[in-house]
């Protein structure tokens, strides 16, 4: 029998069903069995959210609170985490569809790693009140300007996260926010709510004050009222390109901070001199980990013209010895996509690259022997131009292209041609070359002869877009930051 997970929304510390009458049925894409029942939020819950939210920045302890105070909150969070770790994971499997490896190492195992280190290393390091120079001005009058840098919490904080990486999204944005010591409102996908519903429990149990973590559930009306609301102070937003420029006008008529973590075409530069035994297995995971949805995902390969025929064959040599499938199987190395509808977008997608040319080289259809769960075979494509739909467009699907070049220049200039700018990967045997075309790379982040760095995520690199891959940044003192608003304080001193 599927384990039942049953939710209500946590809005200023009490767990409620809410104003309204609906509910959402949350679904294992795998299997496509309810795995779990939770409140559909309404406008109303949003603004009650919204209110308990601003109640406890303005008059409780969080937005007063020391550093220190809220690292060892944080730090218990960390702790919760832990201890329910196991249970986590197979909620993320049951939820999202993740792999045992994924939901472990990247799904779970990050956001643990990044609460941890607001709590161990952020937060006792960073400087929110810095001492300003003496100034002497044009009169000669010195102590003119002495004072105080402070960075004070931003106030509310309005946090929307998709469905693709839940526990990882919610905490990535929850941590920094009670680590510059705002309050908080999260709405999660109506997809993967579960996933952010347990912070609650997990906030309780660290003895978060009432109000500064609050989850409600929702459509785009959800949404929509929290980034208009007056009283709420900056919004962060994780999805799509399309979504994420209603996001911003919306914000824009009461001029919150807003950042966008948006998606993505990245490009995979494979020079002539790349270890292909690397390079393959590289190629194949940036576009069937989790099904390919996964904005970062290196999902355009572009590959010297004289290793194209050599790395066709490897890789589709390679898709051939993956195993789709439900991924509660460890054996499992790919799962379905979220539900039906994205899956119909995903097929549209592959049917659209094949009318305009493109040859599919693996894949195409829908796995044999999956009668239940949205699942689509690996897709690989080549014979196709960076003009394409396919080579333009974000599919979050398990599609990649591979496109050949033949010079660093061209290579350059097909990476770069996109509207996107989010990740890119270099190979090559010479080191200073392979960084000096990822300086060439208009994206806000470029990994080099690794899909990976040191096996995770590096909590120290800023993650986030050039272009239309969004505004600002995530993970670590980056992001930390843009939860701060900046304050000069001055007095006179001296001769003044």
């Amino acid at each position: 029998m599927t384990h039942q997970y049953t939710y209500r929304l946590f809005i200023d510390g009490q767990w409620t069903n809410g104003t309204g009458h609906d509910e959402l049925k949350v679904v294992n894409p795998a299997t496509e069995e309810v795995i779990g029942v939770v409140p559909e939020g309404t406008v109303a819950d949003a603004h009650a959210a919204i209110l308990a939210a601003r109640k406890a920045f303005d008059e409780g302890p969080w937005g007063k609170s020391s550093p220190r105070d809220r690292a060892v909150v944080l730090s218990r969070m960390a702790d919760v985490i832990e201890r329910r770790f196991d249970e986590l994971v197979e909620l993320d499997i049951a939820e999202a569809g993740s792999t045992r490896h994924l939901a472990h190492a990247l799904q779970i195992g990050a956001p643990l790693e990044a609460i941890r280190d607001f709590a161990d290393r952020v937060l006792p390091q960073y400087q929110f009140d810095q001492p300003m120079m003496p100034f002497i001005g044009a009169n000669g009058l010195a102590g003119i300007g002495q004072g105080v840098i402070q960075r004070e919490a931003m106030g509310v904080a309005a946090l929307i996260t998709p469905y693709n990486f839940p526990l990882f999204l919610n905490v990535f944005k929850v941590a920094p926010a009670l680590a510059a010591g705002c309050t908080v409102v999260l709405k999660p996908s109506p997809d993967t709510p579960l996933e952010a519903l347990i912070l609650g429990e997990i906030a309780e149990e660290a003895g978060l004050p009432p109000g500064v973590l609050n989850i409600v559930t929702g459509g785009p009306e959800a949404s929509a009222a929290l980034t208009t609301h007056p009283a709420v102070d900056m919004v962060s937003f994780t999805g799509s390109d399309g979504v994420g420029r209603a996001v911003y006008k919306q914000a824009g008529d009461t001029l919150k901070r807003v950042v966008l973590e948006l998606g993505g075409k990245s490009a995979n530069v494979i020079l002539e001199d790349a270890d292909l035994e690397k390079v393959i297995p590289g190629i194949v995971m940036n576009f069937t980990m989790h099904a390919g949805q996964g904005c970062a995902l290196l999902t355009r390969s572009l590959i010297h013209r004289s290793r194209f025929e050599e790395v066709t064959a490897g890789v589709t040599a390679y898709l051939d010895q993956l195993t789709v499938g439900d991924p509660a199987d460890d054996a499992v190395t790919m799962g379905p996509l979220i539900n039906a509808r994205h899956r119909d977008r995903v097929e549209a997608l592959i049917r659209l690259g094949v009318e305009e040319g493109g040859q599919i080289a693996f894949g195409g259809g829908r796995p044999p022997g999956l009668a239940k769960g949205f699942f689509v075979e690996p897709t690989l494509f080549v014979g196709v131009d960076n003009s394409m739909a396919i080579c333009r467009q974000e599919i979050f699907g398990p599609v990649g292209v591979l496109l050949p070049f033949d010079t660093d220049d061209e290579a350059v200039a097909i990476a770069n041609d996109s509207d996107f700018g989010l990740s890119a990967g270099v190979w090559s045997a010479d080191p200073v070359r392979a960084y000096q075309i990822a300086r060439r790379l208009r994206t806000g982040g470029v990994l080099v002869n690794t899909v990976s760095p040191g096996g995770g995520i590096n909590p120290f690199a800023p993650f986030g877009g050039y272009k239309q891959s969004g505004l600002g940044r995530e993970w670590g003192t980056a992001g930390l930051e843009e939860y701060l608003e900046t304050k000069s304080i001055l007095w006179a001193a001296g001769n003044a």
